[in-house]
């Protein structure tokens, strides 16, 4: 019986005879951060993807709570509690807070073909749920396109840990952010570990990484840099890892001579 919720062994993945990811190897436990790195076409898609049921693995082994699964579709992957915000959130901008919140899912009332939305329940829980995460919106009525993109990101990994995910993986949720509205992602997947839920943050930087994760895998053209916890890799290693530091300094070598 493993002590991990999700751990992977040597997972690959292959598109005919490219190389997606191969043998990836981590671990994602309640109450850590898992920091997945890598720049573009890293293999970073590629493993969320697997984890979150929309394409299976061609070898190794991915084990929930010590079971080996595959998941089947997204919908196997959610019934599991695995929860996947992508960076393109999924929201509907025009729609309220309260309705983005639950997207289909809403409280109702009443029995057959008197059942109704209870739109005031809705309307509190979203609010509670978003205030429990340090997101005071005053009116929930209001469209969800108006928030900051730090308030939608938020949005969404309340969402997710409303609605019982045991897993939350979020697609490079400060990518397209400012320092500030990165500042507050980050504080929300701090949230979110401390109320016992395991993380895995997908980012190419690993200045957001570093000050949140627990432990760090490091993708490059598909293949594992290494599986660290942070007692082992300083944030220096770490930068040095992600932007490839021996081609770095052969550029910067190279550069010195002419």
């Amino acid at each position: 019986m493993s002590d991990s919720l999700i751990e992977l062994r040597g997972i690959s993945k292959f598109y005919g005879n490219i190389i997606a990811l191969t043998g990836v190897s981590t671990t994602v436990n309640p109450g850590e951060v898992t920091c997945v790195l890598g720049d573009n076409g890293a293999g970073k898609s590629t493993f969320i993807k697997i984890l979150a049921g929309v394409h299976q693995h061609d070898e190794g082994q991915l084990l929930l709570e010590g079971e080996e699964v595959t998941f089947s579709s997204p919908r196997a992957a959610l019934a599991a509690g695995i929860a996947t915000v992508y960076q393109d959130l999924a929201m509907v901008p025009l729609m309220s807070v309260w309705r983005n919140f639950f997207l289909g899912a809403e409280p109702t009332r009443g029995f057959g073909p008197f059942r109704q939305i209870d739109i005031e329940k809705a309307k509190q829980i979203a609010k509670e749920q978003l205030a429990e995460m340090g997101i005071d919106i005053r009116d929930t009525e209001q469209p969800v396109g108006t928030l900051s993109g730090g308030e939608r990101q938020s949005v969404a990994i309340a969402r997710a840990s409303y609605f019982g995910a045991r897993v939350l993986i979020l697609d490079e949720p400060t990518s397209a952010l400012g320092v500030k509205q990165s500042g507050v992602v980050l504080r929300r997947i701090v949230e979110a570990r401390d109320r016992g839920l395991a993380v895995i943050f997908i980012t190419h930087n690993p200045n957001h990484a570093y000050p949140v994760g627990d432990r760090f895998v490091i993708l490059n053209r598909g293949h594992s840099m290494g599986n660290f916890a942070k007692e082992d890799i300083s944030q220096a290693e770490l930068t040095q890892m992600m932007a490839g530091g021996a081609e770095l300094e052969a550029l910067q070598h190279e550069l010195a001579t002419h």
